[in-house]
């Protein structure tokens, strides 16, 4: 435990002592949010992003530590682990190093190098290493194995080459070198199969060169992707000259005669044919984790931001679900998104029912006092958003609108929680709704979607998916926990991201609700079925309960300190001396911090403190849009390369990394941010017959 924990500080930005409590609250089955929020002196303030990395690497030198055992068992029951390698085993600092170290001692697979051992021609290869004879003599060696199913000197000599390129091609060291020049110094080429679209969307990416440690993730990923539908092939090319002279310099004993011809041979044999397309298997494995890595980080914190998106508090939503032929479905809620009613309107081709349509949303405003519109930005948004501009013109009506996303809508209205919580509905009303639900309590409503289905991410569907749904997972957790919830309005799928709260202690939870009504204290939470001490202890921080008796139960404040809690209200807040404070009560600084905060703002959503983003009042037509022009907009999801921004056309615009500021950029969301309102963006590009947009920031 000592070496892991030291090898955990010499990675991470904590102390051993940090660590070692980290650790022991992981095991004792505390959550990453308990921990980053109600422990923070035992971590010494470590952010919930800096606890999830040491997780991270806490498992996987768990799983260096599981396989080392396991190798050390398998050879060692074989009779031949020497304390060498043993040793060599537990210097092993990676998984990829554990592997060629135990890769010789594998089960050998029936290879050229294994059928020429079988043949006894161990003892000839191990005369060539030596290469004291000359060509002549050496081929007078070798015809002394002919014998049996072997015909030749020249099939014996081949056989020799052949082991001494199977041990080459094991050499730990050799492998290390190799790999390591490979990811440094390797580059990767593309080339067009038969299959290649020249006007496809992979056009850009044939026949090029670039260093592999340099290449972007995003197009890696694409490049992978190209050659998974099998329009591209690729190879990493490296100095291949460098190697031989290696071998030559360090392989080829300094007196050796002139058999190191046949010896050099069955080197290089083993570089080429074994070594280099084994190497270049990992190294692509290698750049794919990472890429995968980095597209996940980037789906994670633009996930984030959208669970962050401001709540529209008391108003009463008009969810719109555009279409042409089938009309828009209408779908009204309250303002704690309790669905109302619900229509079908015909504004668009083929009917154009401009009156019809007037009529409909003239009664459902009236009826339920309609405050705000959301409109999809899907197939029809366009001349739906065209609709209700014209209908804001008329003089009894006036109900401001926003473009929302509604990626994910149709999954979700589809699914079993959607069946659960709407059976009687159709699918369509459904999505209606879940637009609606989208803009009211956008965190409320996409925890109920499957993440891959918001497009907020970039080549979701290439990544490793083990390591992109525990992104997922994490990103939605922490948010949530950071946020908190309102018990009493909660679904079971916000409550299910609850510290130590799973999917059927939520779904106890609101069947709780519905059979007793609503919470008035936290400790009630103890009264619901599955709920014990440990689970109301990593839970109760993070629920929040509005116009609850005690005023502690609408904070953050962990019920294990409403002691110091309420001797501090005693106290004026604003002028406590947390150093001195801390002391006197016996509680950490960074605690202290915490409660007086909650204590000075009680049922603050961290959410308000985002930007607002205004609603529309117009639309852009890609027709009449110039070069050069102003435009305001939206982002809706942010990339590698750039980020897309929704100007209201039928397809984002999109900003490149490279016109992001007037300065060097390094990533998007450095200056950029899923959601933000953008007042002031150029219009650089225009093709008409993709409807694709160029954006920049810089005329700001």
């Amino acid at each position: 435990m000592q070496q892991l924990i030291l090898t955990l500080s010499n990675q991470l930005p904590l102390s051993k002592e940090h660590i070692k409590n980290i650790i022991k609250l992981l095991e004792k089955g505390a959550t990453i949010p308990f921990i980053a929020r109600y422990r923070k002196e035992m971590t010494g303030v470590a952010t919930d992003i800096v606890l999830r990395e040491l997780e991270r690497q806490y498992q996987q030198l768990q799983r260096l530590l599981e396989k080392k055992e396991e190798i050390k068992k398998i050879i060692s029951e074989r009779s031949i682990l020497t304390p060498e390698l043993q040793e060599t085993i537990e210097k092993a600092s990676t998984l990829q190093v554990l592997e060629d170290i135990y890769r010789p001692y594998k089960e050998q697979k029936n290879t050229r190098a294994t059928q020429a051992i079988k043949r006894g021609l161990q003892p000839l290869a191990l005369t060539l290493k030596k290469a004291q004879f000359s060509k002549e003599a050496f081929l007078r060696e070798a015809k002394k194995y002919i014998k049996g199913d072997i015909q030749s000197a020249k099939e014996v000599i081949t056989g020799a080459q052949d082991i001494i390129a199977g041990e080459y091609a094991q050499l730990v060291k050799e492998r290390e070198a190799i790999r390591d020049s490979m990811l440094r110094f390797g580059r990767i080429i593309t080339k067009p199969t038969k299959h290649f679209k020249s006007d496809g969307v992979y056009k850009n990416l044939a026949n090029k060169e670039e260093k592999l440690c340099y290449i972007p993730s995003y197009r890696f990923l694409a490049i992978m992707r190209a050659v998974k539908e099998k329009e591209l092939s690729i190879k990493i090319v490296i100095d291949i000259e460098y190697i031989e002279s290696n071998i030559k310099k360090y392989k080829i004993p300094k007196n050796a005669s002139s058999s190191k011809e046949l010896l050099f041979e069955a080197y290089r044999d083993g570089l080429k044919r074994l070594l280099l397309p084994s190497i270049e298997r990992e190294v692509l494995q290698i750049v794919r984790e990472k890429a995968d890595i980095k597209a996940t980080e980037i789906f994670g914190k633009n996930l984030s931001q959208l669970l962050l998106t401001p709540p529209l508090a008391n108003e009463i939503v008009l969810g719109v679900d555009p279409a042409f032929r089938t009309g828009c479905k209408l779908a009204v809620i309250d303002a704690q998104g309790t669905y109302l009613d619900s229509a079908v309107i015909y504004p668009n081709e083929p009917r154009k029912d401009y009156a019809g349509s007037l009529k409909v949303i003239r009664e459902l405003v009236k009826q339920y006092k309609i405050t705000v519109v959301a409109i999809g930005n899907g197939t029809a948004s366009r001349e739906t958003q065209a609709f209700f501009t014209k209908l804001n013109n008329e003089k009894d009506i006036n109900i401001p609108f926003r473009v929302v996303s509604e990626a994910g809508a149709s999954v979700y209205s589809a699914s079993k929680l959607a069946q659960e919580e709407y059976p009687k509905l159709d699918v369509t009303i459904r999505g209606a709704i879940s637009i609606a639900q989208r803009l009211q309590d956008p965190m409320a409503a996409y925890v109920k979607i499957d993440p891959k289905s918001l497009g907020v991410g970039q080549y979701q569907h290439d990544v490793d998916q083990k390591l992109l749904q525990k992104r997922l997972e994490d990103t939605i957790t922490d948010t949530v926990n950071r946020v908190g919830v309102d018990i009493n309005s909660a679904s079971s799928a916000l409550l299910s991201y609850i510290a130590g709260i799973s999917k059927s202690v939520a779904k106890n939870i609101v069947e709780y609700k519905i059979k007793n009504g609503a919470f008035e204290t936290k400790k009630e939470l103890l009264s619901v079925k599955g709920v014990g001490k440990r689970v109301y202890e990593q839970a109760a921080g993070f629920i929040h309960i509005k116009d609850a008796k005690d005023i502690l139960d609408n904070t953050g404040v962990h019920p294990e300190s409403y002691g110091v809690a309420r001797k501090l209200l005693q106290r004026d807040l604003k002028a406590i001396d947390i150093t001195a404070v801390a002391k006197e009560l016996g509680v950490g600084e960074a605690t202290l911090r915490d409660i007086v905060e909650e204590l000075l703002k009680p049922g603050f959503d961290l959410r308000a403190e985002q930007p607002f983003i205004p609603f529309k009042e117009g639309i852009t037509d890609i027709e009449q849009l110039k070069e050069g022009e102003r435009v305001s907009g939206v982002v809706r999801n942010i990339t590698e390369f750039g980020a897309f921004v929704d100007i209201g056309l039928k397809n984002d615009g999109m900003i490149h990394i490279s016109k992001m500021a007037n300065k060097r950029v390094s990533h998007p969301l450095e200056v950029l941010a899923l959601n933000q309102f953008l007042p002031v963006i150029e219009v650089i590009s225009i093709d008409l017959k993709m409807g694709k947009v160029g954006l920049s920031l810089q005329c700001t």
